[in-house]
């Protein structure tokens, strides 16, 4: 009996797939720096195979994260050789969605928000709409980022430890260096802790830290890492990071709390 774990994929050697200790489940990745299986996929490399889609209003605009690669669609009606799109009943709009497949979450997409495109890190599922050239004009930055991540190897930890070790990294990520090493808000200068507690997230204990970060140059900024368990079999805690520029041109920090509160595992 071979037990549960990340293994190499028996149908696309270079990614890892999760084996639940009795069969093969439809969670994948990339390698990504937790403790190596008893067979692990020891050359691969690359970025984590994600699939995230947005849901709205009896549309659905699916976008896979798949080594760069985008796919759009909508769903069809078929009938007698026509094709028509599903159109929501008059009213309010139906609130949109971003599927999380791999942590298996949806998380809710507030009004000012998209899908993300152009975005060089790693799992981000929603940002602001547009750019604006960076404070200290290393390039084009973002308003606002939602990230959806799967922890790295903390077992036994709790969901506030987890948040307390992530938060430090999440806000040296938006505001400190970019993946490139350039600093486009010209350094951290301080932080404060604004909000920490225990939080009821998709039906599971979860914590939050919540930092306000000034910088060098521009307004700075809000960060906040959320950690709770996953509801997908996964045994590492689920991290969704929250990046909001501070002053007039940020989103509202109730964008935090309602994307906190809405978030869902798949299915329900």
């Amino acid at each position: 009996m071979t037990p549960p774990g990340w293994y190499s994929d028996p149908q696309a050697p270079h990614l890892e797939r999760w084996w639940d200790g009795g069969a093969w489940t439809v969670h994948r990745r990339t390698p990504s720096g937790l403790p190596a299986p008893p067979t692990p996929a020891a050359g691969a490399s690359g970025r984590r195979a994600k699939a995230v889609a947005l849901i709205s209003a009896g549309a659905v605009l699916a976008t896979a994260i798949v080594t760069g690669a985008t796919v759009v669609r909508t769903d069809e009606v078929r009938g007698g050789g026509d094709t028509t799109i599903n159109t929501a009943p008059s009213g309010p709009p139906a609130p949109s969605l971003v599927v999380d497949q791999l942590n298996g979450i949806t998380l809710p997409v507030p009004p000012g928000w998209t899908s993300p495109s152009s975005v060089a890190q790693d799992d981000v599922v929603m940002t602001t709409d547009g750019t604006y050239d960076c404070p200290a004009h290393t390039g084009r930055c973002r308003h606002g980022q939602v990230i959806s991540r799967t922890a790295p190897s903390t077992e036994g930890a709790s969901p506030r430890t987890v948040a307390e070790r992530d938060v430090p990294d999440a806000a040296e990520s938006a505001y400190g260096h970019d993946p490139g090493g350039r600093r486009p808000y010209g350094g951290i200068r301080s932080h404060q802790v604004v909000k920490a507690g225990r939080i009821a997230v998709a039906g599971r204990d979860g914590y939050l830290v919540r930092w306000r970060v000034r910088t060098a140059e521009g307004p700075g900024g809000y960060v906040q890492s959320l950690a709770f368990p996953s509801d997908s079999g996964i045994p590492a805690p689920v991290v969704v990071r929250f990046v909001f520029d501070a002053g007039p041109d940020g989103p509202p920090l109730s964008d935090m709390d309602e994307i906190t509160k809405g978030i869902r595992p798949t299915g329900r």
